[in-house]
């Protein structure tokens, strides 16, 4: 079969639409962009020679991006050849690094604008037209933005980290924008940071690289930006589920005159492998011939508003505002209706429905939300009954304390009948006894915090139950669980321990206080 052939089956047996990954050889290769030891050499003119600074870093270029930006500083703030530049733009101004930013997103959006070169214009006439569901990339130029104009733009890792994304007609630029100076993963400092937060990052893409193909153009195998994320990916997975990765990444290179192929093989990443499939042409045309053949009846952009707007309608505090539960023949009666989202059999109980649907990691989230989004009474009478004959930890005492139960006395008058989720012999029933000796052995002088700093994840959970009250702050664990949320999923061989850590935040916080011990 052809590369083209080969693809459109890979596609075909995917769950999900693809995402594209794009690194600098994509700018290369249509805006003629230099790779970024060229553009660094081309703003060292007038300063010291290229190799001065490469040699003062040990060649790391975020190093000689840092060296330069320091005499750079210097050259833009009182060379007449930066004069109207500098007029322009010095209110951007933010440090010393500012002007070598400016600069280079001045050169980047002038070439931008000058439009994608001719060579290739058969793939971008392609490009333009793709449905994929979303694009990542950390390239600072806004091609993409021209050629997927309807996409939703996030900037920098702490825009697309503190969002709420929908995964689907989105543009992540997780090295920031021209658009944006500062927003440059530039100097050596801009990648401390960036690596610091990347699990998070991580933790936040997990899903799209477990769901979604994702095509990687523009990256060698050996660029380290991908290898430390897939590195984190897969560290937040853990060495077991990497199958589910399986068929996922596919990284796209040029056949340097040779024949074009498709391969699987795999990368080697801290002693385990990841499975990836390799695609091998010096023309792209069959690859995004591939990729249009996965066609969609609503475009990505529409999807994404109906998402949007579906997570903005439970999310509100008002929903008697913002839903309505009508039958499918009085649907044209209706002129306010934004879109229709379901069609069903109506009742009176219609909006009840749902709860018996909720899954376990559903409660999990919503207890580590400021605010629950669920009527607790629903939860307590429909969802918990249905999930909890096969699961023990279940946070039960926020939606018990929210219909006013926040006594022993005050839930057996109500009738509700959940015992074997409540805490009958306290903070006990949160720990697990063969972690007793090894934290009296090297945990029992820390706090919450310490414990979380000092260790892996799935140890701190293990952990943090025998951490006593006073030293327990619930706010901070919370965050510990909410950024690892991904880790609740029962496919986690230490799922449980993160379940019983949020069920004993859940207990301190909203549970009542005779039986607390510990």
């Amino acid at each position: 079969m052809s590369i083209k052939e080969d693809l459109v089956t890979h596609f075909s047996g995917a769950p999900s639409a693809p995402f594209l990954f794009v690194g600098s050889g994509f700018s290369r290769r249509y805006l003629g962009l230099e790779d970024w030891s060229s553009l660094l050499q081309r703003f060292s003119e007038g300063l010291k020679p290229y190799e001065y600074y490469l040699t003062s870093a040990d060649g790391k270029l975020p190093r000689v991006a840092s060296l330069l930006a320091a005499d750079f500083h210097r050259l833009w703030w009182e060379s007449d050849a930066y004069k109207e530049s500098r007029e322009k733009n010095k209110s951007k101004a933010r440090d010393a690094t500012s002007a070598l930013r400016i600069e280079i997103c001045s050169y980047i959006q002038n070439t931008t604008k000058a439009g994608p070169l001719r060579d290739h214009a058969d793939e971008i006439a392609l490009l333009s037209q793709l449905n994929v569901d979303g694009i990542i990339t950390t390239n600072w130029d806004t091609l993409l933005e021209s050629l997927f104009p309807d996409y939703r733009v996030f900037v920098g890792q702490s825009e697309l980290l503190f969002s709420n994304t929908q995964a689907i007609g989105e543009i992540y630029k997780i090295h920031g924008s021209t658009a944006r100076p500062n927003s440059l993963v530039l100097t050596e400092e801009d990648y401390k940071g960036f690596h610091f937060a990347n699990p998070y990052l991580a933790a936040k893409l997990i899903t799209i690289f477990v769901e979604h193909p994702v095509v990687f153009i523009g990256y060698s195998l050996t660029d380290p930006n991908i290898l430390d994320l897939l590195r984190d990916i897969s560290r937040a997975l853990g060495q077991e589920n990497l199958v589910k990765l399986q068929n996922n990444l596919i990284f796209v290179q040029r056949a340097h005159g040779q024949e074009a192929q498709y391969s699987k093989t795999f990368i080697a990443i801290d002693g385990g492998q990841i499975p990836i499939t390799i695609v091998k042409s010096d023309s792209f045309v069959p690859i995004y011939e591939a990729l249009d053949s996965i066609k969609r009846k609503i475009p990505a952009r529409v999807l994404r508003y109906c998402k949007e707007q579906l997570y903005e309608m439970v999310r509100s505090t008002a929903t008697s505002e913002k839903l309505c539960v009508v039958d499918v023949d009085d649907i044209d009666k209706k002129d306010d209706i934004e879109f229709v989202i379901g069609v069903g059999v109506a009742s009176e109980r219609a909006s009840q429905v749902g709860y018996h649907g909720i899954s376990i990691l559903d409660l999990f989230r919503d207890f580590l939300s400021d605010k629950s989004i669920y009527d607790a009474n629903a939860i307590l009478q429909k969802t918990i009954p249905d999930i909890g004959k096969g699961a023990t930890y279940i946070p039960v005492y926020r939606y018990l304390r929210e219909i006013n139960i926040n006594s022993k006395d005050a839930y057996k008058a109500s009738g509700i009948d959940i015992k074997k989720h409540l805490a009958s012999n306290g903070v006990e029933h949160y720990r697990s006894r063969a972690y007793a000796k090894p934290f009296l052995k090297t945990e029992k002088d820390k706090n919450a915090n310490d414990v979380i700093k000092t260790n892996s994840p799935e140890k701190a959970a293990m952990f943090l139950p025998y951490v006593s009250k006073e030293r327990f702050d619930v706010a901070i664990v919370r965050e510990f669980l909410l950024q690892n949320i991904h880790r609740f999923d029962s496919s986690f061989a230490y799922s449980t321990f993160f379940r019983k850590l949020a069920c004993l935040c859940d207990y301190y916080q909203f549970g009542w206080p005779e039986k607390a011990k510990g």
